[in-house]
């Protein structure tokens, strides 16, 4: 029996090449297009049945409008960017990191299954990763992402906020703002959630009363109130305790007065037109009857022809002032009273605003 043939150089080089080779290279791609780009083993395709949304999540609010919008797009084009996912194994399901707006649409667009990249993230670092992804985003409104900072500060084992706005990236300055829409009314919060008003329009309602806020919230959602106009009305009310005593339909209606009277100032000839709805509460009159506007209209121009002198004016303010101090001891019947308590209440407006401050001339 003769002898096995030695292994030449060449031999034991194939043999080591057969030993290096396994059955995943039978499906490796060794095209072009795979030339730097490497399989990503936890991108999956998962049942949407399978899926569960995070209790914790920071974004609390999802709008129906817009998240039909996107389950139409999700209809016509899939879904784009996969979701992010943790494996809980407690409940045997997958619980969503980023992307529950993508998985509301996905079911609302009638898909069984969506991308999903399967990710093992620790506890502590789970809210700070979803406040990375929404709270820095600002189409996640401000007082969600104010409720989802307050979380992360007690996850923290209570950090100083300095942290907190250093672990999510935002400056200090960002975060009291942000916070500051907590201490809101919770209607105008609604406001805030349903994106009819802004974090920095609602910076102008701090520290006021609660009727005020809601009333001011109001007019800027509801009658266009700008910016510059609700800080006028708010310093102007700040510090007078009869407007939180108000109900909420006469105090609107007094802050709209005051915002009318702010508009048509300076008075003269040309602008007094603007004037007549305001100065009318106070002279008694009806804008809309015969001739009131006209009679409105005569007065401010016999008025605003000739500056009144320091002198009128403090003959004015004194005939005024005698007749109020006589009034609580006048004998009037309950109708009038009424009357006159409302024009006392418009000229108080047309006060408030006179003692405004004036840009410089």
């Amino acid at each position: 029996m003769s002898e096995p043939a030695p292994l030449t150089a060449q031999g034991s080089n194939r043999a080591s090449r057969k030993r290096r080779f396994s059955v995943d290279s039978l499906f490796e791609d060794t095209s072009p297009r795979a030339v730097g780009v490497k399989d990503f083993p936890s991108a999956k395709e998962i049942r949407l049945e399978r899926i569960e949304a995070d209790p914790d999540q920071p974004r609390r609010t999802f709008d129906d409008e817009r998240l039909e919008e996107l389950a139409d797009s999700i209809r016509q084009e899939g879904v784009l960017q996969p979701i992010a996912v943790r494996y809980t194994a407690d409940r045997d399901c997958y619980v969503i990191l980023h992307g529950e707006r993508r998985w509301r649409a996905a079911k609302l667009a009638g898909l069984s299954v969506i991308p999903a990249i399967v990710r093992d993230v620790p506890e502590e670092r789970r809210l700070i990763q979803q406040l990375m992804e929404n709270v820095v985003r600002e189409d996640l409104n401000a007082v969600d992402r104010a409720a989802a900072l307050r979380a992360l500060k007690a996850q923290m084992d209570n950090a100083p906020w300095e942290r907190v706005a250093d672990a999510v990236g935002i400056k200090r300055s960002r975060l009291f703002q942000l916070l500051g829409t907590e201490k809101l009314p919770v209607p105008v919060q609604e406001e805030i959630r349903a994106g009819r008003l802004s974090e920095k329009q609602s910076r102008v309602l701090q520290g006021l009363a609660t009727p005020v806020q809601e009333a001011l919230s109001h007019l800027i959602t509801n009658e266009g109130l700008g910016q510059n106009e609700a800080q006028r009305l708010a310093r102007a009310v700040h510090d007078d305790p009869e407007f939180a005593r108000m109900p909420s339909d006469q105090l609107i209606g007094r802050l709209r007065a005051m915002r009318e009277v702010a508009e048509a100032r300076p008075v003269n000839r040309r602008g007094h037109p603007d004037l007549v709805g305001a100065l009318s509460r106070v002279l008694g009159e009806d804008p809309g009857e015969a001739g009131a506007s006209t009679y409105i209209g005569q007065v401010l121009e016999r008025e605003g022809a000739i500056p009144l002198t320091r002198e009128q004016l403090d003959d004015q303010i004194t005939t005024i002032a005698v007749a109020l101090a006589q009034l609580p001891n006048a004998a009037l019947p309950v109708r009038e009273r009424r009357q006159i308590t409302a024009r006392l209440r418009a000229l108080q407006s047309l006060i408030t605003a006179a003692l405004a401050p004036q840009p410089d001339a």
